[in-house]
């Protein structure tokens, strides 16, 4: 599936990726609707309606994935709201072992989430997911997200990466076709973000439901 002999840095996603999509899909479907509700004196369903409309009017852009903006549109405290239901933050039942066998190849392992910068250290706090990888990015610190050519071009003049030689793993094909217009040659996507919901189907790029599939491939594959 993919040609690890020719892969030197390795950039991964966090949500749906290395971390279970769950706790993120319970937040905004169910979590913040009901606060949003309670604090509005109007119905869930009102409330849902309400927030679904908003967030398809700033998918993909930086205000979809910040806080502040979100703190500001529901005069609710969303750092709080979201330590409410924590304990369904974990990473995936598969991420350990391929985050482990990949850094103990060598490879330069990164994270690159669009995940505001307070999201992704309560989701360190809660996991310590720290620990898999040599650099952290939170495209906030870019001002444009991963949608965004933009950002692969500050990504790649920060951190110096080879596109030839770097694999970009991501759950969302919209993410997927910005790298792979940006120029990055090796593109893995995730089948099965959410754990509670059905897999994926996707077409256009090499697809994963479980990173034990690639433990092997990867052992063999140590740089030199």
């Amino acid at each position: 599936m993919l040609d690890w002999s020719n892969i030197t840095t390795v950039l991964v996603d966090m949500d749906g990726t290395i971390l279970d999509l769950h706790y993120d899909n319970h937040f905004w479907s169910q979590h913040l609707p009901q606060r949003y509700s309670e604090r509005h004196n109007i119905s869930l369903a009102a409330a849902k309606q309400a927030l679904l409309s908003h967030y398809q009017k700033v998918a993909g852009t930086l205000d979809w994935y910040c806080l502040d903006y979100w703190a500001a549109q529901t005069q609710l405290p969303i750092t709080t709201l979201k330590r409410e239901v924590q304990h369904l933050i974990q990473l995936r039942s598969d991420a350990h072992d391929f985050l482990t066998a990949l850094k103990r190849t060598g490879r330069d392992v990164v994270l690159v989430t669009n995940a505001h910068p307070e999201s992704l250290s309560l989701k360190i706090e809660r996991t310590q997911l720290d620990k898999y990888f040599h650099t952290l990015y939170s495209t906030h610190e870019f001002g444009v997200t991963k949608e965004s050519q933009a950002l692969w071009h500050q990504l790649q003049k920060k951190h110096g990466f080879n596109k030839a030689q770097t694999l970009f793993i991501d759950d969302s094909v919209t993410i997927l076709d910005a790298a792979k217009q940006f120029g990055i040659k090796h593109l893995l996507a995730v089948a099965n973000p959410d754990s509670k919901k059905a897999q994926q189907e996707i077409h256009n790029y090499p697809a994963i439901s479980n990173y034990a599939d690639l433990l092997s491939d990867i052992t063999n594959s140590q740089l030199t």
